[in-house]
């Protein structure tokens, strides 16, 4: 209980139960509006059961590109240029916003220029460097602190240290984003792919009890 009344709203004077309408009161406002129907299940009219019902494939889905997402440093970008979505640059002679670059258009000149146009190729290249150049940090990206098996605080604040330290640096509003960017820029879009696959792998391997090998975790 004392942990329950430190995580309380002063105001609720360590009752629970005082607080406990709080969704209701805020379920109408625009930043909550997302929480209505959490608070409600419909069933059949007049047959008077309940059967619970999920999609495992969309929830496996779901999850994958989730886990992608907060691996891309922009993912968890600044407010006020939406994560560089309305952040104007060009990349090389092309018309863009920093979050496409960071998306796709980092990826697919990697494979344009180094991989032979082969998405695959670049694939299996991040495959060898988890299982070489990487293999040694591989515990570390698995763990959690306290045992959890998915840790996205931790996703979250290496990709805004990133964010800042990469993706934001020297790309300016109207920037002209060449080689230089490009070249300094790519080994962290990879080993964000890497670290993302390494760890989608693990949260499915504890949630489904099975073994993703690495080589198949991208």
């Amino acid at each position: 209980m004392a942990t329950v009344k430190e995580l309380l709203p002063d105001y609720a004077n360590g009752e629970l139960a005082s607080v406990c309408s709080w969704p209701d009161d805020i379920k109408r406002y625009y930043r909550w509006y997302w929480t209505s129907p959490l608070h409600y299940v419909d069933t059949p009219s007049f047959k008077c059961n309940y059967k619970y019902g999920h999609n495992l494939t969309e929830a496996l889905i779901f999850l994958a590109h989730y886990m992608a997402d907060v691996h891309q440093p922009l993912h968890v970008g600044f407010t006020g240029d939406l994560g560089g979505s309305i952040l104007k640059v060009r990349w090389y002679r092309k018309k863009t916003n920093l979050h496409h670059v960071w998306d796709t258009l980092i990826i697919d000149t990697a494979v344009k220029t180094f991989y032979g146009s082969d998405l695959s190729t670049m694939v299996r290249a991040i495959q060898r460097n988890i299982t070489d150049a990487w293999s040694s940090d591989i515990a570390s990206w698995k763990s959690c602190r306290h045992h959890d098996r998915v840790c996205p605080n931790l996703y979250a604040a290496e990709s805004v240290r990133l964010a800042c330290n990469f993706a934001y640096k020297n790309a300016k509003p109207g920037s002209i984003l060449e080689d230089d960017y490009f070249l300094s820029r790519l080994p962290v879009v990879e080993k964000r792919l890497a670290q993302g696959g390494i760890r989608l792998a693990a949260v499915l391997n504890q949630l489904l009890n099975f073994e993703v090998k690495i080589g198949q975790s991208l």
